[in-house]
C-alpha cells in the first residue's frame, strides 16, 4: 500500500484541519493513506442497497426487550 508522509508547520493546515491548540505553532507529520481501492469513474458499483428496509424474516417482539444486566455490563453500560 502506498502512502505519503510529510512534515509541515501546523499553521499551514489550519485552513482545512481542526487542530488542537496544543499542536498549533509546532511541526506536525501528515500521513495520507488510501481508504478504498481505486475504481474506474465510469464503472458503476455492482451492489444494491435497500436503504434500511428490512426484507428478512420478521423480528420477534422479544427483539425489542431490554438487554439482560449481564450483557449491559459486558458492553460497559
Amino acid at each position: 500500500m502506498e502512502c505519503v508522509r510529510q512534515t509541515m508547520r501546523a499553521t499551514e493546515l489550519a485552513g482545512f484541519i481542526d487542530l488542537p491548540l496544543s499542536l498549533r505553532g509546532s511541526s506536525v507529520e501528515i500521513i495520507v493513506l488510501p481508504v478504498m481501492d481505486k475504481i474506474d469513474v465510469e464503472e458503476k458499483p455492482n451492489y444494491k442497497c435497500n436503504l434500511g428496509f428490512w426484507n428478512g424474516p420478521e423480528l420477534p417482539e422479544s427483539f425489542f426487550d431490554p438487554l439482560p444486566e449481564e450483557d449491559l455490563q459486558a458492553w460497559g453500560l
